[in-house]
């Protein structure tokens, strides 16, 4: 006879329990049992001092999880959340597969185009759903992390989304089941190109986006963005009150006139930075490959140049290994984007 789960409290594992694994963890415990899979030190930490969690205004939870530092952890689990870094997304599927059955749902909260079907393809017969989380996650002291900004997790649309999502938004973590997920995605991939532009800064999101010169790379890097899916027949969704194809020419009005246009935008608190400005500072290796990266290849498939995104996949290649985290000023950036590499 088949274990019956439905009375049973939720059971959800985060694998990969980075800045964003554990904003969603920590809030799902609050609900659900949870329990996330990470780094040991990073698990060691988290069983000494516990999860605090902040965000945009006032908003401050605790929360203590609990934590394991191997995959078999998600043995049982109703849903495996999985948060790690793109480049690593095959070797999860590896380490989950002998420890997940057929009435685990697996959900990718990841960056890029790519990795629920990667995931599919090395958890044959598990349900593996795309997500998108909008809202950026750092790490602001031991066992604390900070929201810099809001939104809606975007969630597939399935059978077996709706009941995460119910217990998801329970958790203040609101969710929007959506039929178009590889759209979503190609918008979302268009919006963490301004990443690389946010770690080469070294500032917060909101002092860089109001800056007019470090939003003309990022228009730059946008458009060719927007050339090689269109190239690729993939179409951007609207996640916002701009169209995807309008944002390079939004991006380089004057700042004045932007402030005015793009106000939500800029609605983000003086904390926010992105997750690969975290990265460089903590000498860890980037997502830039699957972000400026995914550019390249998409446009290199259809006989297209991206020279602006080549450009700050070398200077973020370059700033991983500096002795120094980088902290380039909007013309300085702008002008190499002319510069190649030597």
């Amino acid at each position: 006879m088949s274990e019956d789960r439905s009375a049973s409290p939720l059971r959800i594992v985060v694998f990969g329990a980075g800045s964003v694994g554990c904003r969603l963890g920590g809030a799902l415990s609050a609900v659900a049992e949870v329990t996330l899979i990470g780094r040991p030190a990073a698990m060691a930490e988290l069983d000494r001092v516990g999860l605090t969690l902040t965000g945009p205004g006032d908003r401050r939870l605790r929360a203590r999880p609990g934590t394991a530092v191997d995959a078999s952890a998600a043995a049982g689990a109703d849903y495996v959340l999985v948060t790690v870094k793109s480049s690593d997304t095959a070797e999860a599927a590896r380490e989950l597969a002998p420890h997940l059955d057929e009435r685990s749902t697996v959900i990718s909260f990841q960056n890029g185009l790519h990795n629920a079907r990667l995931l599919a393809e090395g958890l044959p017969g598990r349900r593996v759903l795309a997500g998108m989380v909008p809202f950026n996650v750092v790490r602001t002291g031991p066992g604390a992390f900070h929201q810099g900004t809001d939104g809606r997790l975007m969630l597939e649309r399935a059978d077996t989304a709706e009941r995460f999502a119910a217990v998801s938004e329970a958790a203040g973590l609101p969710v929007e089941l959506r039929g178009d997920m590889p759209q979503v995605q190609a918008a979302k991939l268009l919006l963490n190109l301004n990443n690389a532009v946010n770690a080469l800064s070294g500032r917060p999101l909101r002092e860089q986006l109001g800056s007019r010169p470090y939003r003309l790379v990022l228009a730059r890097c946008q458009r060719e963005g927007l050339a090689a899916l269109r190239a690729a027949g993939l179409v951007p969704a609207r996640l916002g009150p701009v169209p995807a194809s309008w944002m390079p020419a939004v991006l380089r009005l004057p700042d004045g006139l932007f402030r005015r246009l793009a106000a939500a935008s800029l609605r983000v608190d003086a904390q926010a930075r992105s997750s690969m400005w975290e990265d460089l500072q903590r000498g860890r290796r980037t997502e830039v490959d699957e972000l400026q990266g995914e550019v390249l290849a998409l446009a290199a498939r259809h006989g297209l140049a991206a020279p602006a995104n080549r450009r700050l996949l070398e200077l973020v290649r370059e700033a991983e290994s500096a002795p120094t985290p980088p902290s380039w000023s909007g013309p300085e950036l702008l002008a190499a984007l002319d510069t190649r590499a030597q």
